[in-house]
């Protein structure tokens, strides 16, 4: 990991004002893709996956699903028999750790949608809130399943009250999902779903298919793919934002457990190589000890690969002169997840301005937040937590502006309307209006 000196270098280092870059591809990846698709610009190839899925429908996504995940699918719908199923193959304890998660996100998500506005009202005009009517949860799958990203998506959209809740997700051999996905798509709430992953699921969710519906919000993390084909069907629906690679800044002085501090910055490092993991202390004695614990942490850590590769292209340790400067440097950097490992930690967190999530004390592992803490873990990322915020029940929620304006109101109002109007060059606008005055 790099080890940089001093608030000022750190400054440079950490400062994110450029654009996010979400279309890094490996060498590897960019073949890959020359092989399938003729090109390897990760871009055109979103494109054209969309351009397919919206002119071909169905027939895309099966022959899409054959090209990129090598599964011939017989049917795109996941059946209810087999959420059924996929209950007896998983664990028990499982199922119950599920279930435990879905009551803490759901108390939580429950609490926030009653706390929010009931909308208001004043002479002539109110604001009303209404859900939306369908959304589209992405959850990553494949070789891997993330049944936590399934409970943090889909029970936020039905505590705000949204119709019907659609899951995509990439099926694995024999174009099956995950059992554990099912399950907590069953436990959450979810209404209907698809096994299709991919940019080819976003343009499905997006534009509609023959057996996928076209929905109002796509959400969920994913690859680069499924980052770039939000980007491009943003417009066509709204999407909660384009989350990157995983991220953890932990701000720590003489007395955080250097224990604690190198397994949070692994807990993050295993995510994938392009993962950043930095540290930022008062002490160099930490900092030092940090080093040497990730060192032995990573001997026996199955992802050892993917979390060395991420710590030494992206990993940091920065040693400042004091906690001001390592607060200013976490506001910088605003990062997705933010550890505070200081004394008196709770006393910090008012000066926190940017981040996604903070975890308060060395007890707060960001991996309660992954799981089962309540609070989403679908977070702003890339330094996005500048003006981005986690999800939640407000980005399944919309505002509506009536107006109701009775005589008085018309007296009152009318006459500077056909002005402006007038000043605008909309004749017809001020004649509207005036033809009411003239009835009262």
């Amino acid at each position: 990991m790099e080890i940089i000196e001093g608030f000022t270098h750190a400054e440079l280092a950490l400062s994110r004002r450029d654009a996010a870059d979400f279309s890094r591809v490996s060498p590897a990846l960019r073949k890959k893709l020359e092989a399938m698709f003729a090109t390897g610009d990760p871009e055109a190839v979103v494109k054209q996956i969309i351009g397919e899925v919206r002119s071909r429908g169905d027939k895309a996504l099966i022959e899409l699903t054959a090209k990129i995940d090598g599964v011939k699918l017989a049917s795109l719908e996941v059946s209810k028999e087999q959420v059924a199923v996929a209950y007896k193959e998983i664990a028990p304890e499982l199922v119950s750790a599920l279930k435990l998660a879905a009551e803490r996100i759901r108390a939580f998500h429950e609490k926030q949608r009653d706390s929010l506005g009931k909308g208001f009202s004043l002479p002539g005009v109110a604001q009303v809130l209404r859900p939306l009517e369908r959304v589209g949860v992405y959850a990553p799958g494949g070789l891997a399943a993330y049944p936590s990203t399934v409970l943090m998506t889909a029970i936020p959209a039905r505590v705000a009250g949204v119709g019907e809740v659609v899951l995509t997700t990439s099926p694995r051999a024999a174009g099956l999902v995950p059992p554990a996905t099912l399950v907590a798509a069953d436990i959450a709430g979810v209404d209907r779903v698809f096994g299709i992953g991919g940019a080819q699921a976003i343009g499905a969710l997006a534009y509609g298919t023959e057996s996928v519906p076209k929905v109002d919000k796509v959400c969920g993390p994913g690859n680069i793919f499924v980052v770039i084909a939000k980007r491009l069907v943003y417009g066509v629906v709204d999407i909660d934002g384009l989350p990157g690679p995983s991220e953890i800044l932990i701000v720590a002085d003489d007395t955080a457990d250097p224990e604690y501090c190198a397994a949070d910055l692994l807990a993050q490092a295993e995510h994938d190589p392009l993962a950043s993991a930095v540290l930022v202390t008062t002490s160099t004695r930490l900092a030092s000890e940090v080093t040497s614990v990730i060192e032995r942490q990573l001997e026996d850590l199955p992802t050892r690969a993917t979390a060395a590769e991420s710590l030494r292209d992206r990993g940091k340790i920065v040693v400042v002169a004091d906690i001001n400067e390592a607060i200013a440097l976490a506001n910088l950097y605003a990062p997705e997840h933010l550890s505070l490992m200081v004394a008196g930690a709770a006393d910090y967190a008012d000066r926190i301005t940017s981040a996604g999530c903070v975890f308060i004390g060395g007890g707060s592992t960001v991996v309660l937040g992954d799981y089962v803490a309540g609070p989403s873990h679908v977070l702003p990322t890339g330094g996005t937590a500048r003006y981005g915020s986690p999800l939640g029940v407000s980005d399944f929620i919309k505002s509506m502006n009536l107006v109701n304006i009775d005589r008085a109101d018309l007296s009152e109002l009318g006459w500077a309307a056909a002005i402006i109007a007038r000043a605008e060059g909309f004749e017809a606008h001020a004649r509207a209006v005036e033809k009411r005055l003239k009835d009262r």
